[in-house]
């Protein structure tokens, strides 16, 4: 969301003493659970009626002031060009809401300020908490890799719950934006490639955060973002441009938000790129048209930091009032640290040049969720020291972030059943991130206490136990040439049964602003590999980041790998757990992972061309590389067990479909292997002949299910016309009477069943 790291507080005179002593200097006096004047409708009326009667007595500059949100912490963005007084501002109703401000003595002191306004209309706190407040998940795309929606919700509602008695009110998360360029940091902030799978988590977290219905002190408000197409971003390159066909958009980037509004999110944030030439922050046609318009779209959208104003460099407006006026009439609710709202709105409306009524609209979607939090009954409600102490230290929230953790790790390779470890005599475990513990929160972290972050040296020798000796050895950096380090690794590896390798990127160099044009393992991480397999010893790879990387040389020689991630506050158990066997892995891949940077951007959606290579090797004029093979290293989907599964008796209910007639398709998965597991059994389909050309597969559901050795389960997939639909070439949502081929498997490629159906 924001933009470079490290910046300056706009707060200045209200934070820059201590909460004591700038109560004692301006002398606020906060009391505890204090509700607001009724706004001149009784408290009993409807949440609509008490909105009109809060907006007829607002004068027109109060009105501007709940658009404008500024940042209040030295947590993220750039430094603010607010020139006047912040403080003067809440006291007179010129702000709507505060990011970065964080903790019940804060926030409630900050909304002190807020109740000094002639009308108290309460502050909205709001906060970049993406995967935890205190306790640590794995990272988003890490968590799409579990599959498994319950875990993904519980832990939203985790980071809410800690996030809400800490006074914040709101998110800016979940990012539902699809990502197929892992040159683009952010991917590690998203659910990954497929538009279907990215849907399903969006909801979940979306109810995670927000609970069923907003209002609950264990729930903050949600965002969606980025409105829309961010992941599309040219060349991987942040803030950059976005050229999609307008079937692309609606078939690829716009379904996760539509499963988010649907959720009911409460919030919406536009994005920093231009949408086929026109910056999202100043699109009609994403805010008004769509969302507000055929989404008919209730909450209301707040401005990526400072994108309001960067319509100016784009080029698209003249100044920061055009700019101000162009975004209004777009359908962008409040201004996140651009003030130009503040700066220029009330001239261009007395001018004439701006929509009085796009204002107020603006207005009522912003108040309307402060009224839906219950701030007006009570401003105070999400900022209880008790409260505060009691949730942050809840070990329960510890124990969901273990299981989420080893959920999410991903095996790519187990040759020889490297893995699990049989009761080693010594373990040598090497590596620059075996010791890590802040790289393993990885990037937007609110509370990055090392102290509280397990790392894999610490969950492995608890694990490991009195009778494994474990040998660790750093062997190199990250990043840089040095291979000092190599001689003592190689020597613990020589001394021990097996090597446990961990390596990957440091926390900050996937996430915003942390595009990259090499994509490959950093400094010599790779040849400190290959040193250790040149001992003969088994090597088992653990691989931490947060996007797909290559690394072909350990694709090739590792006896096994383990994609850990950046895995939060419980990795170093959570990847213990999985390389001693107490917890079978059962993570599938929701990025493609390629061969090289060349393939990239990449999908396992891919189309046949006119010119398939049909053939190993025939590839003369034919829509391939000369130098590599079309298919990924690790496709979608791809993720090993301990154990194995069986795929049989596949049945169709009826092999032609009528308009509106439903379709069952069946079988059967049983574990043929000694231990328990869990399988994501996937469904895939083709569209064979189409008005539009069709994907050779794309995901249309999923199950995930947990079998004891010897144990069958049968499975039943419904086939509506919903499934067989796309968008044609006039953006009309059809299904095309013909034939269809749907699939079953383990992973995009690794299809299993395969049977036809026909729609009339």
């Amino acid at each position: 969301m924001r933009v470079p790291r490290y910046h300056h507080l706009l707060l200045g005179l209200l934070l820059a003493a201590t909460p004591a002593a700038l109560a004692q200097k301006t002398k606020v006096k906060v009391k505890k659970n204090t509700a607001l004047a009724a706004p001149a409708a009784p408290a009993a009326a409807s949440i609509e009626q008490r909105i009109a009667a809060l907006l007829g007595q607002m004068t027109l500059e109060e009105k501007i002031g709940q658009l404008n949100q500024y940042s209040g912490r030295e947590v993220t963005g750039p430094a603010s060009n607010r020139k006047n007084d912040l403080l003067n501002s809440i006291r007179s109703g010129q702000v709507g809401s505060m990011l970065n401000v964080k903790g019940v003595a804060d926030t409630r002191l900050i909304q002190a300020e807020a109740l000094k306004s002639r009308l108290k209309i309460p502050l909205l706190f709001s906060l970049d908490v993406i995967h935890g407040y205190q306790t640590v998940f794995p990272i988003p795309l890490g968590e799409a890799a579990s599959w498994d929606l319950a875990a993904i919700r519980e832990s939203a509602h985790v980071a809410a719950r800690e996030a809400a008695a800490s006074g914040i009110h709101w998110t800016f998360a979940p990012m539902v934006d699809v990502g197929r360029d892992p040159r683009w940091g952010r991917v590690m902030e998203g659910a990954g490639e497929d538009t279907y799978l990215g849907s399903q988590i969006a909801r979940a977290r979306v109810l995670g955060f927000q609970g069923e219905k907003l209002g609950g002190t264990d729930a903050i408000m949600a965002c969606a973002k980025h409105f829309a197409a961010y992941g599309a971003a040219v060349a991987g390159r942040e803030y950059n441009v976005v050229d999609v066909s307008p079937q692309q958009l609606w078939e690829v980037y716009l379904p996760p938000f539509r499963a988010a509004a649907d959720a009911g999110v409460a919030t919406f944030m536009n994005s920093f790129n231009t949408l086929n030439g026109i910056p999202a922050t100043g699109s009609r046609y994403l805010q008004r048209d769509i969302l507000k318009g055929q989404w008919q779209y209730m909450g209301f959208v707040v401005s990526d930091w400072g994108s309001i104003g960067e319509m100016v460099p784009w080029g698209y407006a003249t100044d920061k009032a055009d700019a101000a006026r162009k975004a209004l009439a777009a359908g962008s609710d409040m201004d996140m640290e651009s003030d130009a709202y503040h700066a220029t709105l009330a001239q261009s409306i007395k001018d004439g040049q701006a929509d009085p009524a796009l204002l107020d609209d603006a207005v009522r979607r912003i108040l309307r969720k402060k009224f839906e939090l219950g701030l007006f009954d009570d401003p105070y409600r999400f900022s209880d020291e008790k409260r505060e102490k009691q949730v942050l230290n809840d070990p329960k929230h510890r124990v969901a972030a273990r299981d989420i953790a080893r959920k999410s790790v991903v095996l790519l390779k187990n040759d020889n059943n490297a893995l699990p470890l049989a009761q080693p005599r010594s373990i040598a475990l090497v590596g620059p991130l075996a010791k890590a513990k802040r790289d393993l929160a990885g990037s937007w972290v609110v509370l990055a206490d090392t102290a509280q972050i397990t790392s894999v040296y610490g969950g492995l020798s608890k694990r490991a136990g009195k009778n494994t000796q474990v040998r660790y050895a750093k062997g190199c950096e990250v990043q840089g040439d040095s291979r000092a380090g190599f001689a003592a690794a190689v020597e613990a590896a020589k001394a021990s049964d097996v090597v446990v390798l961990c390596v990957g990127e440091t926390w900050d160099m996937s996430g915003e602003a942390k595009s990259r044009t090499d994509i490959g393992l950093p400094g010599v991480q790779t040849e400190l590999f290959q040193a250790l397999k040149a001992t003969g010893k088994p090597v088992v790879v653990i691989l931490m980041a947060g996007r797909p990387l290559v690394f072909n040389a350990i694709a090739d020689q590792a006896d096994a790998i383990l994609y850990g991630w950046w895995p939060g506050s419980e990795g170093g158990h959570a990847l213990a757990d999985v390389l001693f066997g107490d917890y079978n892995p059962a993570g599938k891949l929701p990025s493609t992972f390629p061969r090289s940077l060349g393939q990239v951007p990449i999908s396992y959606q891919l189309y046949n061309t006119g010119r398939p290579v049909t053939k190993p090797g025939d590839i003369r004029y034919k829509s391939a590389y000369i130098d590599s093979p079309n298919t990924p290293r690790y496709a979608f989907g791809h993720g090993l067990s301990y154990t194995s599964f069986k795929y049989d008796g596949l049945k169709i209910s009826q092999s032609t479909m009528a308009a509106g007639q439903t379709v069952q398709l069946q079988c059967t998965v049983t574990n043929t292997g000694k231990v328990a597991g869990e399988e994501v059994v996937q469904l895939y389909l083709r569209d064979l002949v189409a008005s539009v050309a069709r994907p050779l597969k794309e995901l249309k559901d999923f199950q995930k299910i947990s079998l004891k050795p010897g144990e069958t389960k049968t499975l039943t997939f419904t086939i509506d016309q919903d499934k067989l639909a796309f968008y044609n070439a006039k953006l009309e949502w059809v299904a095309e009477p013909g034939d269809f081929q749907l699939m079953i498997g383990s992973a995009s490629d690794d299809i299993r069943l395969e049977s036809k159906l026909t729609l009339q």
